[in-house]
Formats: C-alpha cells, structure tokens, sequence
C-alpha cells in the first residue's frame, strides 16, 4: 500500500524538527514563526558535521514557492537533505521487532461450516475433497507488517513510502490490513501465552522483497518507459555521431596511398570502435534503474482467527493440513510455509 505524501507545511516541518531535535539532545526555541534557533551537540550536530561537534544556528522553513536560492545547511524546504538526514537520526538502530495484538468481538462464533468451505474453495479452486476433521477452536493468525521507504534512483530520484502486511509464514499480501491497520483496535488484555512466530530473517527478506516489488510494479512501469525512451535518443546520438566520424576517417583514408598512412587509418577506425562501444556502456549504466528500500519499522500482528485440521484432495492425493480461519478477512491460512504453497 502506497502512503500518500503530505503536502509541504513549514508548520508541520517546524514541529517535526523541534521535536526530533529535542530528542536528539539539541535545545531548540522558536525565535519568529518560521524560524527555529538551536544548539547542538553529538547525535543531533552529526546533520551538519559528521565528528558531532557542537553546532549553533538558526533554521529557517522556507515557503514552498520561494523562488531565491536556497542554503541546504540552515533552511528547511521540500526535498532538503536535513529532512532525510534528521529521519535517519531518529530511526532506532538496529530496528526493533515490535508486536501488537488486534482485539476481537467477544461475540463471535465460529464460521458455518459450509461458508467456510465456500470460502476455501474460492481461495484454493485446485482443490477437491474438502474435509474438516476438527472443530473450529480460537486461535492467533500472524502477519508481517513493515513500513518502508523506498529510493528509486533513475534520471529523477523518487520517494515512495509503502506499508505492506504478509500472512506468516507464506507471504500472502494481506493489503486490507496494511490499509485499515490505523483503524484496528488493540487487545487491551493480551494473553501472555501467544505462540509468537520466531524470527526469521532469510525467509521475512524474501517475503517483504516481493511485497515491495508487487507494489511498485506499476510506479516502475512509468519510470522504466521514460528510462528506455531517453536512452533510445542518447544511444541515436551517439551512433550517429561516431558513425559520421569513422566515415570521415575512411573517406580520409581512402584518399591516401601511403602504407603508414593506412595503418594509422585502421589504428583511428579502432580506437573510435573502442569508444563508441565505452560511451554505449557508460549510458547504459547512467540509466540504470536502482530500488533502495529504507525499512523504518517492522511489527508482528497478532489478530484472532479460528484453527481447524482440514483433509483435502490436490492433484488426485489426500492431503492433512492445520488452517486458520480469518474473520476479519474471510480467507484461510496455512500454518506451514510448505502448505501455504498450496496457493501459489
């Protein structure tokens, strides 16, 4: 789910700043109203010097259409290197994994089977026989939900921030809990005994790598187009002018009957191959695309759901798999990663 951009206030960025100043350690005052004067030292003065030596000014937030020139190291404006650099600063090092437990309806009674066997056929059609062999018992289901923003550098630099939820284990995308996480009330009450998923960096990488590339599929979409489009017109200049200039050096070279002169011929012919194929290369490089996620935070959510044993029939075998039920949602959950396939 992609966050959307907060429209540039020098208000709200004067609040975030004097904040996240304060808890870096820097005395901060509002000096006029789009003005904040400030005293820095270690932590907070690494935004201006990187060995954190004291560091005393004043910060102006400029407004979003001044057109005069800008001073990077003591205005505050859209896009401004200190904006980056005092988010990092606050960013916990490492990042914490923190847990929260959404609260259910008390009320709440266990799906009609018959519904629940809809719903599974709907969500897993390669599936036959459907058997529930255990009653529906209260349980926990799981999901990963990161918060990440995301660099694309290319011929423009780009910033998206993204909040995605993946069911654990698999990696299902769950994006009605990434869009209605702010809405879910937690547990007030949680009970100590919940059976946590362990942490598991290799497989939570490879899940929140293809959340992300699921996400920005369609904003690279457009980036990739005007990519390839402004390579084809540099790639087009550069033919034209080194194939203009080999035939220069051919027609030169034809005119001369001197034996030196044709080595020197073959030797310029050769170079400038060299060179068309070097500046090929290098633009090719130049317009690379390259995605680099900041993950800013990482959180288990625990949400009540409903756990059942299921016999089923896939590709003509019997099959005995632990699901979970969730009401929230509507869909079912494998427990095991090697089960959630079962989707793929």
């Amino acid at each position: 789910m992609k966050l959307e951009r907060i429209t540039y206030s020098p208000g709200l960025l004067m609040d975030f700043f004097e904040d996240g100043l304060s808890t870096l350690g820097a005395l901060c005052e509002r000096t006029w109203h789009d003005r904040i004067e400030l005293v820095a030292e270690g932590p907070a003065a690494k935004l201006w010097n990187a060995e954190g030596s004291i560091h005393a000014g004043e910060l102006h937030f400029a407004a979003s259409d001044t057109s005069t020139a800008r001073d990077a190291a003591r205005e505050v404006f859209p896009g401004c290197t200190l904006t980056f650099h005092l988010a990092e600063a606050l960013r916990p090092s490492p990042l914490p994994l923190e847990r929260l437990v959404l609260a259910g309806d008390s009320r709440s009674r266990p799906p009609d089977p018959g519904v629940a066997e809809r719903l599974w056929r709907a969500q897993f059609p390669e599936t036959t026989r459907w058997r529930q062999t255990t009653p529906f018992k209260p349980s926990h289901h799981f999901s990963l939900v990161a918060l990440t923003r995301c660099e694309i550098q290319a011929i423009d630099q780009h910033w998206i921030l993204l909040r995605t939820a993946s069911a654990l284990p698999g990696g299902e995308l769950d994006d009605s809990l990434a869009s209605d996480l702010g809405f879910g009330q937690a547990d007030p009450n949680p009970t100590s005994e919940l059976p946590w998923p362990k942490p598991d960096p290799e497989n939570w990488r490879t899940i929140l790598q293809s959340a992300l590339e699921l996400d920005l599929e369609d904003d690279l979409l457009e980036i990739r187009a005007r990519q390839e489009n402004s390579l084809r017109r540099e790639l087009d200049r550069i033919d034209s002018y080194f194939s203009k200039y080999a035939d220069e050096i051919k027609l030169r070279g034809a005119r001369s009957s001197n034996e030196t002169t044709k080595l020197k011929t073959a030797d310029r012919l050769a170079a400038t191959k060299s060179e068309h194929a070097k500046r090929r290369a290098d633009q090719t490089a130049r317009h690379e695309i390259r995605v680099r996620p900041h993950l800013d935070a990482l959180l288990l959510v625990a949400e009540p759901a409903w756990q059942t044993i299921l016999e089923i029939d896939r590709a003509r075998r019997k099959e005995v798999v632990e699901a979970f039920f969730v009401p929230r949602s509507r869909r079912w959950n494998l427990k095991s990663a090697n089960q959630a396939k079962l989707s793929d």
